[in-house]
This record gives C-alpha cells, structure tokens and sequence, in this order.
C-alpha cells in the first residue's frame, strides 16, 4: 500500500481540515499518481474535496464511523474493512487526512511527498519520515518553483 501527502517543511499538512497552501504542480502530481487506483480517504478529507465529492477516475473508499450514503465511493467504517477493500484493487493508496494516516500507516510501504518549502501554520502533521530509521529516500526529484514558493517530489520506502 501507497500514501501520498504534501508536506510543509515542518511536516505540517493542514489546519482546519484544509490544506493553506496548494501548488498547481502538486495537485497534477496527485492526479497523475492516484489516477485509475483506489484512494483511502477520510469523510472529513472528502468534505474538502471540490464539490465534497469523490474523486473521479478512482475507487474512493471512504472511511467513516457515521452511516452515509456517498454516491460513487465505498464507505466503509473500520481499519480492517478498508484493507479487505483496498486488497480487492490493484493498487490503493492512502490519501488522508491526519488520523487515516495514522491509521494505515503501519500497512503503508511507500510514500509519495510533495515537500513544500514554507511552514504555515498547521494544526495537522505527518510523520517525519527523514527522522525515521524505518524509512529511506528512494526517490528525490530536483526542487522546482512555483509562485514563489520552492518544492520537491520525494519518494520513501520502508526498509524495515
């Protein structure tokens, strides 16, 4: 199982349930990577998508405590139901927020970060993989601009 997530540089990755700052490069990059897989994301994470809705072009699964009904995703409301969904998809990558992450990181292998070179204020955080001795850098694509701002793709993988 996949995560792909962009971080600030303090590893922040939100506030309020939104992110502060979005790059036009990043969000092409999400969609390039999750495009035709299975994204694991949290209701409160789907509310902050355009519209609250799913994403289109991949098989959301929703992880809930509530009962809902959201057209074009899967709820489920359990850890362990989510694998036994993602484990029917070819590839499933967990795609937030805070607490998902948390959640599936144990069953997580690789990680796709954007790294964004600025520390907005965040009330929401990822875990420092770079401090991590479970986790090398597999990947890392030269630091690019955009309005302003600096930022990398990273690419992570679990060693241990």
């Amino acid at each position: 199982m996949e995560a792909i997530v962009a971080v600030y540089s303090d590893w922040g990755i939100g506030s309020g349930g939104t992110q502060p700052v979005v790059l036009k490069a990043d969000r092409v990059h999400f969609r390039e990577l999750t495009m035709g897989a299975a994204v694991i994301v949290g209701r409160k994470t789907l509310e902050d998508f355009p519209g609250g809705r799913p994403l289109r072009g991949r098989h959301n699964i929703v992880v809930s405590r509530q009962e809902l009904t959201i057209e074009g995703a899967e709820l489920v409301h359990s850890t362990e139901e989510a694998l036994a969904a993602a484990a029917r998809q070819e590839r499933c990558l967990v795609i937030g927020g805070a607490s998902v992450y948390r959640q599936f990181m144990p069953y997580v292998d690789t990680v796709h970060i954007t790294k964004i070179d600025l520390a907005p204020k965040s009330d929401s955080f990822f875990p420092n993989l770079d401090a991590d001795p479970c986790w090398q850098r597999l990947e890392e694509e030269q630091w690019q601009e955009e309005d302003g701002l600096r930022y990398c793709f990273v690419t992570y993988k679990k060693i241990i």
